[in-house]
């Protein structure tokens, strides 16, 4: 109509306009801060990330700077902490041992210029890594000397070298190993110049089929423990006690690093007692039962040590200071994770799992505390199972836990999501709660653009489903359910 007039169309808002540029949000002193912690490169790709999301329209541009600060990394490094709640207490993914409080303080405490190769008292250079070698030798008095390598296929790989190069090593076909990522410990060896004279069959071998194999050309007679498989039925075996009559030296691989006798892993073998029953080089792990860092031990004869240790292989297969001197922390000091998950008490773990199981239904999450079973992992004792205790979470909790701040990692079973405990130390109780109450919410959440649904809400918790574990009430604490971990991803080689 005459003399209306027509509104002006309002025009979109450009949000990417008001993003605000690097250099000014790396100004903002937190960020500077985090940039002398962190280094510039790392800051920045996480503000550019930031940035982005601003642009998409996300968050507002004013709150770029605060959003970065809460996206930053506690380090440079790309590794974060993982929560085990598997049940495996020797993850292969997950780094295997965890070291101890006594350990770790001897990393950060070695991290500077360290007197790794110095006599502080003479100036003078000394023997690389003494004290570590002390303390190991403490631990197995039946050595007469030991060397340290880098882990324990470069022992074995040492010890082929050194001692059979363009030799024979007699070893029974029942244990040539695959030990985990599809290395084969055949391949192995044969790599090393040696030349494998295979005996027995794979489920028996007799101390004659050795005792026919040795002869002039033999460097030594290998007996390893098939630590992450067991044969059962018609079998045989030699024990390292026959073999140290056949008059070559005998090599003996435990793979899983135990160094005494462990009540809890009566068929485990030790170092001190198979070099007792007269094995002249024991080679084992580092990272796994001794629950130390990753790292090869050779134990034994003293000539035969120094024979090794002086190889020009040897060099390549030193470990660092860093190594050093966790090995020596967890050899002095008290007793490792690996030793108290091991040795955890049953009913002190259904109550843990009890405790917090009440506290996540209390904020509305679909929990229950469920009988489990642990396995060592790692390439130790196979067919082991340790009662556990476990959180019973819905499975689609499983991917959200692995993104919660700290990651968790549990094991999915017949439609249920179960956090063993075996693991996890108590102290860690309140952030797995707290990561897992973060899951809960996450998986909840109705994907972005879907419906809301009729009935938001948190099913309650049913008195049990199939595949969860039997349920840790009253009633029921004191029974457990055989629940083997087929959910865990489990590599046990060495």
């Amino acid at each position: 109509m005459e003399g209306e007039i027509t509104p002006t169309p309002t025009l979109p808002v450009d949000t990417r306009r008001h993003v605000p540029r690097t250099d000014a949000v790396l100004a903002d002193p937190r960020l500077a801060a985090a940039v002398d912690r962190l280094g510039r490169g790392v800051v920045k790709s996480v503000l550019a990330g930031v940035q982005e999301r601003a642009r998409a329209g996300e968050l507002s541009p004013s709150d770029v700077a605060e959003e970065t600060v809460a996206a930053l990394p506690a380090t440079a490094s790309a590794l974060r902490p993982v929560i085990n709640a598997t049940g495996v207490l020797l993850h292969t993914n997950l780094g295997r041992a965890p070291l101890s409080a006594a350990a770790r303080e001897a990393l950060l405490a070695a991290s500077g210029t360290t007197d790794v190769e110095l006599d502080l008292a003479t100036g003078a250079r000394a023997r690389r890594g003494r004290s570590a070698i002390e303390a190991l030798l403490g631990r197995v008095p039946a050595a007469e000397a030991a060397h340290v390598v880098n882990n324990g296929a470069a022992a074995l790989v040492l010890a082929a070298t050194a001692l059979a190069r363009g030799k024979d090593i007699v070893v029974s076909r029942g244990e040539l190993v695959e030990i985990g990522d599809g290395f084969r410990l055949p391949d192995l060896l044969v790599s090393t110049g040696a030349r494998l004279r295979e005996v027995g069959t794979t489920n028996r071998t007799a101390l004659a089929d050795y005792a026919s194999a040795v002869g002039p050309d033999t460097g030594f007679v290998l007996k390893v423990h098939p630590s992450n498989f067991r044969v059962t039925g018609f079998t045989g075996g030699v024990g390292v006690a026959d073999l140290r009559g056949l008059g070559v030296p005998v090599v003996a691989d435990i793979g899983s690093g135990l160094l005494t006798r462990d009540a809890a892993l009566p068929d485990e073998p030790d170092a001190t007692g198979w070099l007792r029953a007269g094995a002249d080089l024991v080679t084992a792990s580092g990272d796994k039962l001794l629950g130390g860092p990753q790292c090869g031990l050779l134990l034994g004869r003293a000539d035969l040590v120094r024979r090794l240790a002086r190889h020009p292989l040897a060099r390549a297969l030193r470990v660092d200071k860093l190594t050093l001197a966790a090995l020596e922390a967890t050899l002095r000091g008290p007793a490792t994770p690996v030793h108290s998950s091991l040795h955890a008490d049953p009913g002190r773990l259904r109550e843990r799992a009890q405790r917090l199981a009440a506290s996540l239904r209390a904020a509305g999450l679909d929990c229950r505390a469920v009988a489990s079973e642990a396995v060592i992992g790692g390439g130790g004792a196979p067919g082991v199972a340790l009662p556990s205790a476990a959180v019973s979470l819905p499975a689609s909790c499983a991917g959200p836990l692995r993104q919660a701040v700290p990651a968790v990692m549990g094991r999915v079973e017949q439609g249920r999501c179960l956090l063993d405990l075996r693991a996890v130390p108590e102290d860690m109780d309140d952030a797995l709660a707290a990561a897992a109450r973060q899951a809960g919410e996450a998986a909840a959440a109705p994907p972005v653009g879907s419906r809301p649904a009729a009935s938001p809400g948190v099913t309650p918790a049913p008195g049990r489903s199939p595949g969860s574990g039997r349920d840790l009430g009253p009633s029921a604490a004191g029974r457990a359910e055989r629940t083997p971990p087929t959910g865990a991803h489990d590599p046990r080689g060495r």
